[in-house]
């Protein structure tokens, strides 16, 4: 037997339930005691996600951490490969060769219920993908709480908004450290309902109650697909799990070690149906073409809502759940044998289409959500291809420039269009104005469009050449397309907002537009559907504007916007101007953070030292299944792992950053520009 190797997890890594569970008990004190509280329950939302954030910051570096070390076992191991490793698996790597270490996640979970034999836990699986996606949505949740202290002051259920951006924060944070699918439809579901009530917050208006269900609606057509999907994989898998893993068919690790088993339970039409389910999940609540109609609705929620939903939740949960379990869809959709996957066509399709809706948007919110399908669009595309480290990293990066543009478009409809978002009417010549919030506009817009060296280059680019070196000629073009198109339409959208003459409320002009009802209004005067007079304010509750604020807070004009709107914003452009560094694969080696932390390693692990080795155990030595290196059409993934051993992960491909094809892309960005 190979030895096991004792590496420390950490506190901070065996405690990483408490990410979720403390914003979830926030929601709780919120909604009990918030408007008895001096900030009503806003700095409750603020303390409980600092807390988290602490949390995910510190499992962040202890993976690090594990990882790290892990790497340094297996360098020990290396002078072993030739006897002790080919002598338990016949196809293993050449002599001299340095296997990849097999690292475990951290698992902390407890018996949530026990049914016909079957347990079902609660807590928290952490490994590379999880640590990211808890560090991401701990921190931006964090900004835009901080945000909305100013933004929606004195709305009328200014601590009901607080409660419920923390339980959606929550939901996603439940999600993705789920060990099971038990686990992971619970979070699931909570950003389901926390969608509902801050998409229609503002109910009394016909519209928003429209947007709302909508979007509940929508989104439930893919929650169908979610727990059929579930129920197919499970009794698929299940047996397997109990023989091989001594787990059950709702473990998410067992069912990934399953699909790749290469067992006569895993068969084609199984693999396909559960896939085909599972995805027509990811594409409801990730809102891909078809089912992409909600995602601009859900505009008609304050605009922290849509930064939040938009950046690093709820949509990015259906692209989450693709990326989680997949060796599903690697087998079920047969993504590694260079075929066209249904993935990799919504993707694309997603991306045509949401660039050419942002076109023809007055409304800038708008824009930017069908900017967000689109961009969603990407990261389909990088799965249906097999490139699921460029994914992960686009998730990354667009969390950050994605938030940053939201936030940014709330301080203009805040300071500068008296709380219109119509790009037309009520905007143009911003920038002299709000010089601070253009400034980070460009640089988040620069990132969005995918110029160097801003975030999104490294990452969208990384996407278009993976599928260009797979061999998908015409979806790399379709790719640079989207990226021609994504530069035309934010081109159009900076020029309409910032530049030209002032319009509307950005000249001094206030006016009711019933296509865009002022936001402001909505968030102060929400007593009725049709409120036209003065008189509610006399009655208002110590949660409503007065009227007479309104008027004063823009009798000067267009100005810039308060601190507490401009310090979380400013902080997001930083990212989006240098988190793209955390991969910057044509550096070096050295810059493939991403790569090294986050993506699973391919490797063949002995079952019984897998079932053997406790919390915070790895491998001193594993055998990668391949005969000529990592990367070879040998490993798991492209074969059946030997007997008494298990593949969790298929062997990925990565293409080699080549000057032509980043001058090429840049070149299609320049000149989109230039045309535009």
């Amino acid at each position: 037997m190979l030895a096991a190797e004792t590496m420390t997890s950490g506190w901070f890594l065996e405690n990483a339930w408490l990410i979720g569970l403390v914003p979830a008990l926030g929601f709780a004190v919120i909604i009990m005691f918030g408007k008895h509280l001096p900030m009503k329950g806003a700095e409750v939302a603020i303390a409980s996600m600092a807390a988290s954030f602490v949390v995910a910051t510190g499992a962040v570096y202890q993976w690090i951490q594990r990882t790290d070390s892990a790497d340094a076992h297996s360098e020990e191991a290396a002078g072993l490969v030739s006897g002790l490793a080919r002598s338990f698996a016949p196809r293993a790597v050449e002599e001299g060769y340095v296997p990849e270490p097999f690292i475990e996640p951290v698992v902390s979970t407890w018996v949530w219920w026990q049914n016909s034999g079957l347990e079902f836990g609660i807590g928290s699986s952490v490994d590379g993908l999880a640590v990211l996606m808890l560090w991401v949505v701990a921190f931006i949740t964090l900004l835009i709480l901080i945000f909305s202290v100013a933004y929606v002051r004195d709305d009328r259920r200014y601590t009901h908004f607080f409660a419920a951006l923390t339980l959606f924060a929550s939901g996603m944070l439940v999600m993705v450290m789920a060990e099971n699918m038990v686990q992971l439809i619970l979070g699931w579901e909570i950003m389901g309902l926390c969608s509902f009530m801050l998409i229609g917050h503002w109910w009394e208006e016909e519209a928003n109650s429209r947007a709302a269900l909508k979007a509940f609606f929508t989104v439930r057509v893919g929650d169908v697909g979610l727990l059929v999907g579930t129920a197919i994989i499970f009794f698929g898998s299940n047996q397997w799990a109990v023989d091989n893993l001594d787990s059950n068919g709702f473990n998410i690790a067992a069912i990934q070690a399953w699909a790749l088993s290469g067992d006569s339970s895993a068969t084609n039409w199984i693999l396909i149906a559960g896939a085909s389910a599972l995805f027509i999940a990811a594409i409801g609540k990730s809102g891909q073409f078809p089912l992409h109609t909600w995602l601009p609705d859900a505009m008609a929620g304050p605009t922290p809502v849509s930064a939040l939903l938009h950046s690093s939740t709820m949509v990015v949960a259906g692209v989450f759940l693709v990326a989680r379990i997949y060796p599903v869809f690697w087998q079920g959709f047969n993504i590694g044998s260079g075929g066209l996957s249904f993935i990799a066509i919504i993707g694309a399709i997603t991306i045509v289409a949401g660039a050419l809706l942002a076109f023809v948007q007055d409304d800038i919110k708008k824009v930017l959500a069908y900017s967000t399908v689109s961009q969603l669009g990407y990261m389909m595309l990088a799965l249906g291809t097999g490139a699921w480290l460029a994914a992960v990293f686009h998730i990354f990066t667009h969390a950050f420039f994605k938030s940053c543009l939201f936030l940014s478009a709330g301080s203009v409809s805040h300071s500068g269009s008296h709380h219109s978002f119509d790009m037309k009417k009520d905007m143009g010549g911003l920038r002299k104005p709000m010089p601070v919030t253009f400034a980070v506009w460009m640089v988040s817009t620069l990132a969005l469009t995918g110029v160097f060296p801003f975030a999104g280059f490294w990452s969208k680019d990384e996407i278009i050449d993976n599928v260009g070196d797979a061999g998908y000629t015409f979806l790399f073009w379709v790719g640079l397309l989207g990226a021609a198109m994504t530069a035309m339409y934010m081109t159009r959208a900076t020029y309409l907002t910032f530049f030209g003459k002032a319009r509307g409320a950005a000249a001094g002009v206030h006016h009711e537009d019933e296509e865009h009802a002022e936001e402001h209004e909505m968030e102060t005067l929400t007593v009725g559907a049709h409120v036209k007079t003065l008189s509610a304010a006399a009655n208002a509750t110590p949660d409503d504007h007065d009227v007479g604020d309104i008027s004063d807070h823009h009798s000067d004009g267009p100005h810039e916007s308060e601190k507490l709107i401009l310090i979380p914003i400013v902080i997001l452009a930083f990212f989006a101007l240098f988190a793209g560094f955390a991969n910057a694969t044509p550096i070096s080696e050295d810059w493939e953070r991403v790569q090294n932390y986050v993506e699973p390693r391919p490797v063949e692990v002995p079952i019984d030292e897998y079932l053997a080795t406790g919390p915070g155990e790895s491998f001193a030595l594993v055998v990668p299944n391949a005969e000529d290196g990592e990367g070879a059409k040998a490993g798991c993934g492209f074969a059946t792992p030997e007997p008494g051993t298990a593949c969790f992960f298929p062997v990925l491909s990565h293409a080699v950053p080549t000057i032509s094809k980043i001058f090429l892309s840049l070149g299609v960005v320049g000149v989109a520009y230039a045309v535009s």
